[in-house]
């Protein structure tokens, strides 16, 4: 039988769907309200076999100059738990989006891992490479024969974290490298401090300062003030951002977004004065637990690299998180000479459709202004 794809209009429908699949928070209805007061509109789609559920995606759309019309995309998803229907339902909204969206393409980068994941800390190049030489599994040769293709235009770092917040407190420990569990310990000790949820206007604006100021030390671009002020409107409670407190003054914080299985660093950040009682340590054991007690499972540190920030991250488990990437399947006869003018489009996009023009025109000049910054994790 043929699938079937519908609009969903209500958020609480789909907010319940989403959590029902196990689906990631940059799914939930929120994120798309947030990414539409940026030049994106978001569709919700529903995939049913007959009178069944197989499937639903938010999908996010982004004008484009003419003659490329727009993109779609569609961050950690689709929702899918049949893992051997993923290329169907792929398939699907693709040609849901092409009729009624008519985009050059359909970018997704799913919340599933690669066939190798999980894998060593520290995996190096030559060990990663022959992990990624073994055979894919069947699902993901299924949605190559859609005419899905791996993309290097990649927006969400695929090579990520995500640990296991259900175990215990001891067993949470014990995961942490052996320095980890010091500093942890050393920040809960800690004289005059404490950790938790940020409510008041008054520490949302000490927590943007310190997010500034941690952009600025590690030499990367951050969003506006109006942009994180409007994560935690629009997304309500599933926005938690938690923090370390020494006395009245905010010294780390850390930013997620929460779906009912997964709790997903935004972005985190520390000042000198934090850093100096390791307080980033005790605030990301602190945000472990607290979404566990919400019945979260899955804590996913958003991305790792070859930084310091990384290797901070990397103390927080014995393994690391290889997700299958960026795949995009070409809806346009225009798409070769899309994907080849703008090669780095996601971090263009960030940028506005003004400078997407003058990669159009001129993409070496561009991009050479437009260096993708490594530590921006998000679109």
């Amino acid at each position: 039988m043929t699938l079937s794809v519908t609009l969903c209009t209500d958020q609480t429908e789909w907010d319940e769907l989403v959590d029902a699949a196990g689906g990631h928070p940059l799914q939930l209805w929120g994120w798309g309200e947030l990414k539409s007061r940026y030049e994106w509109t978001a569709d919700r789609l529903v995939v049913r076999d007959g009178d069944r559920i197989v499937g639903s995606a938010q999908v996010l759309h982004r004008k484009l100059p003419q003659p490329f019309r727009s993109l779609s995309y569609i961050p950690r998803g689709p929702q899918v738990q049949d893992e051997a229907r993923r290329a169907e339902v792929l398939d699907a909204l693709a040609v849901w989006v092409k009729r009624e969206r008519q985009p050059i393409a359909l970018s997704i980068e799913p919340d599933w891992e690669a066939g190798y994941s999980p894998m060593p800390k520290g995996t190096d190049d030559e060990a990663l490479a022959q992990l990624q030489s073994q055979p894919a599994p069947q699902w993901l040769k299924d949605i190559a024969a859609k005419a899905f293709s791996p993309s290097e235009n990649t927006g969400l770092i695929p090579r990520t974290l995500v640990v296991d917040c259900s175990q215990d407190d001891d067993a949470l420990m014990k995961g942490l490298g052996s320095s980890a569990r010091q500093n942890v310990r050393k920040s809960f000790k800690a004289e005059n401090v404490r950790f938790g949820l940020v409510e008041t206007d008054e520490d949302l604006a000490q927590v943007l300062a310190i997010n500034n100021e941690t952009a600025r030390r590690a030499g990367f671009a951050v969003h506006s003030d109006d942009y994180h002020r409007g994560i935690r409107d629009l997304m309500g409670e599933r926005s938690q951002l938690i923090a370390a407190w020494e006395g009245d003054q905010v010294v780390a914080f850390v930013w997620l977004v929460v779906s009912a299985t997964t709790a997903f660093e935004l972005y985190g950040g520390v000042n000198e004065r934090g850093m100096k009682l390791r307080l980033n340590y005790g605030l990301k054991f602190h945000a472990m637990k607290h979404v566990r007690e919400q019945g979260v499972s899955r804590y996913d540190f958003n991305g790792l690299l070859n930084d310091g920030i990384s290797d901070f991250k990397r103390q927080f488990a014995k393994h690391e998180n290889m997700l299958i990437g960026t795949w995009d399947r070409p809806l346009s006869p225009l798409y070769p000479a899309f994907a080849k003018a703008l090669p780095k489009v996601r971090t263009v996009l960030k940028k506005g459709v003004p400078q997407v023009k003058s990669a159009v025109k001129d993409p070496k000049g561009t991009f050479a202004k437009l260096r993708p910054n490594k530590s921006e994790q998000e679109k």
